[in-house]
């Protein structure tokens, strides 16, 4: 988007021209309720809160200074930053390491999320969302690991994208099955933010 800073976007562009893989994923529209969508976007450590409570994902985010920490239960820990948002598309710079059988792969990458709501049956919303992933490694990977690294890269950047983008479904389709249920489950956690478990009571309209 335009409305990158330019010292932004230029830190962005590096990662996206020279990506040693990259991945596209669609998923089909589903039944959501546009303001909690937005609301576990905008407030990420809370909503890894939801979808542990609704075993839908390990994901694990958490603050540390300045900086958010995620940890996905399958070898990527890293940081990430929301660097733009706007209605319809959110823009994330990472950076971390994927620990598997070789040396830890470690690199950055660009994600950008959009999402586009439309009308649904009965006067209710679903959501259609795209993701899309750039993953630059670091060059001594590369000259460690060589060509091997490639494929498991070009995999586990595949398999991110579909798992998030099935994640979303699963807590927004939990919600419309059963709000009491995803509130009371949440809330059972002794762990979550206590401002941020009663503004998403609010949204979610039950007692």
């Amino acid at each position: 988007p335009e409305k990158v800073p330019p010292k932004e976007r230029h830190r962005l562009e590096e990662i996206t021209k020279r990506a040693f893989a990259s991945t596209q994923i669609t998923f089909e529209p589903y039944l959501v309720r546009p303001e909690v969508f937005e609301y576990l976007l905008d407030h990420p450590e809370f909503a890894s809160h939801v979808t542990r409570a609704l075993r839908a994902a390990r994901y694990k985010i958490w603050r540390e200074r300045d900086s958010l920490w995620l940890d996905d239960g399958w070898g990527v820990r890293g940081t990430f930053a929301v660097v733009y948002a706007e209605p319809g598309l959110r823009l994330m710079h990472a950076q971390g390491a994927y620990q598997s059988a070789l040396p830890d792969i470690k690199g950055r990458a660009v994600v950008a999320l959009a999402y586009r709501f439309e009308p649904a049956a009965a006067g209710r919303t679903q959501v259609s969302t795209t993701l899309t992933s750039f993953v630059q490694i670091d060059s001594a990977v590369i000259r460690t690991v060589g060509k091997m690294s490639g494929p498991l890269v070009q995999k586990k950047a595949d398999r991110e994208a579909r798992q998030l983008l099935k994640v979303f479904s699963k807590v927004s389709r939990a919600i419309e099955d059963n709000a009491a249920d995803v509130m009371a489950k949440v809330r059972a956690r002794p762990d979550v933010p206590k401002a941020e478990l009663e503004e998403f009571r609010k949204l979610l309209r039950v007692p």
